[in-house]
């Protein structure tokens, strides 16, 4: 059984730093994780194993555009952790200075098509009906970093491969951002005209 870290493991972990979140900020982090996470649940949630594993000409199965975001989720927030332990860096800045609402826009939008690394591709890592379970699992505890960190977000920063060095902070709406891109991506998918009408007994999960 997964073991999710406390607040007070997180809040241990990473210290007060240079610059806590602003109330404005964490409230701002935590609505768009908790929104984008409702939209995936609302889309995705009772689908049939039929319809999680349509194979869609040139994209990824629903299925498929799920066990990418948990392969993610959980990479990003593990980087978070690992450059927060490093030294801040306060005199450079992101590289994205157009605004956190731009970055989440960015990031959320299909206007233009990404390469994820390979790292990153789906390749049936969980049964699909647990899918939804793993992704829950891996956004409660990105959750409640978010709720709990006192660490400098603003002052650590590692690159994204499109759009440059941000920081941890801006990492956390990526994560909300992309859980968005992804869900519009298996919407295209069953928005197929071949795409399964709903014939089996849904995957649900309970939430």
């Amino acid at each position: 059984m997964r073991q999710e870290p406390s607040e007070k493991v997180f809040a241990s972990r990473f210290p007060a730093g240079l610059r806590d979140m602003t109330p404005a900020e964490r409230k701002f982090a935590l609505k768009v994780l908790d929104e984008s996470r409702d939209r995936l649940f609302s889309a995705l949630g009772e689908l049939s194993p039929e319809q999680l594993q349509y194979p869609a000409p040139g994209r990824w199965s629903v299925a498929g555009n799920i066990e990418h975001l948990i392969l993610v989720e959980n990479f990003v927030l593990r980087t978070i952790e690992v450059f927060l332990q490093r030294d801040p860096d306060s005199v450079r800045g992101s590289d994205w200075q157009a605004g956190d609402e731009s970055l989440i826009a960015r990031v959320a939008g299909r206007a233009g098509r990404a390469t994820a690394p390979d790292a990153s591709h789906p390749t049936g890592r969980w049964p699909q009906e647990n899918l939804l379970q793993e992704f829950d699992a891996a956004r409660a505890i990105t959750r409640e970093f978010a709720a709990s960190t006192r660490a400098d977000l603003r002052s650590h920063f590692f690159p994204h491969f499109a759009l440059g060095r941000i920081d941890c902070y801006q990492w956390l709406l990526f994560i909300a951002a992309h859980s968005d891109r992804h869900r519009a991506q298996s919407e295209e998918v069953m928005a197929s005209p071949d795409f399964p009408a709903p014939k089996n007994i849904p995957v649900q999960y309970e939430r």
